[in-house]
């Protein structure tokens, strides 16, 4: 955990936490479900692997996500928010919303409708 001297502003405290590549789609599909690895994979097709190990690996580390490994063959691991990962849910949903009237603005602008045309 770093020292609440390294920020200059809670945003950038905020950003370092969640603002991983993939890190805020991963609580995102977090919120209502505990996954599994190939589960988050699929439902974030953009993200390799290697990248999504990377991203898991430091939500864990800040606290956000709680892997569960089952002592089965294969390993079973899944991962869910914990309770401070719960707390970033309200953040998650304003973002979802921003996102959707951002989407809803490109799309009834002028120069994406005359793209389409094209």
């Amino acid at each position: 955990m770093k020292c609440p001297s390294t920020f200059h502003c809670p945003v950038e405290a905020t950003l370092d936490l969640i603002g991983g590549k993939y890190k805020a789609l991963i609580l995102w599909h977090l919120i209502n479900s505990t996954l599994r690895f190939n589960e988050i994979g699929k439902l974030i097709p953009q993200a390799t692997p290697k990248m999504l190990t990377q991203q898991l690996r430091e939500l864990e580390a800040d606290g956000l996500i709680i892997r569960t490994v089952y002592p089965v063959v294969p390993p079973k691991v899944e991962y869910a928010l914990s309770e401070f990962g719960k707390s970033i849910i309200p953040v998650l949903n304003a973002m979802c919303d921003w996102g959707k009237d951002y989407l809803n603005r490109i799309s009834s602008s002028t120069s994406c409708n005359s793209s389409k045309n094209n």
